[in-house]
């Protein structure tokens, strides 16, 4: 399908809804003097489904010329939306933990990121790629795992790379710092996933 359509809207809708809950918990909690306020949520939670319908758009638009962003507009939105659980998992168990840096952090990292992948799986699979007709079977899942595997090592490792190892800059606290490893993370890995997701896993 190389068009926007109902099943566009409704999944962006979703997710955006998703999306904008979570990043306000995350808002939240890291800064509770500034986003106390249920306004911010509300805010959130219509603005970024827009977003994302917009998005989706922009997607088959430029997909006119280059084929691949028709997949990639919905890539995107799905791969923020699996970024703001990861965030919302991992500030869970920083909030209940404490745990900002070593060990725990990246304890803490894994199991998010985890949470996360099981959300891709579901979302890419029957809107990204829309092979839920596919006949894959095991096959399909067994390469989304190795694709999976990569992409953990990755965002994992690129994480605690920059919360272990480099200091935090412009005065952030350790909260913050581990929210921004988490985005670097989430960012090259979110590359290493759509090569793999399209080339080897989801092809129908």
């Amino acid at each position: 399908m190389n068009k926007f359509g109902k099943k566009d809207l409704g999944f962006a809708i979703i997710t955006g809804l998703i999306t904008g809950l979570i990043l306000w918990r995350i808002l939240y909690f890291l800064r509770p003097d500034l986003f106390a306020s249920p306004a911010w949520a509300v805010g959130f939670i219509i603005v970024i489904p827009i977003l994302w319908i917009l998005g989706v758009l922009l997607g088959y638009f430029l997909g006119q010329w280059f084929p691949f962003f028709n997949q990639f507009g919905k890539f995107a939105a799905i791969g923020f939306t699996n970024a703001a659980v990861d965030f919302g998992i991992l500030n869970l168990l920083i909030a209940y933990t404490g745990h900002t840096s070593g060990r725990g952090y990246s304890i803490e990292k894994t199991a998010s990121f985890c949470v996360a992948l099981i959300s891709s799986y579901v979302w890419n699979k029957y809107w990204a790629f829309d092979s839920a007709e596919s006949r894959g079977g095991g096959r399909e899942f067994g390469k989304f795992v190795m694709v999976t595997i990569a992409a953990f090592i990755v965002n994992v490792s690129v994480a605690s790379l920059v919360v272990n190892y480099m200091s935090p800059v412009l005065n952030f606290s350790p909260e913050t710092w581990a929210n921004v490893g988490a985005v670097i993370g989430s960012a090259v890995a979110l590359v290493v996933s759509f090569v793999g997701f399209k080339k080897a896993v989801f092809k129908n």
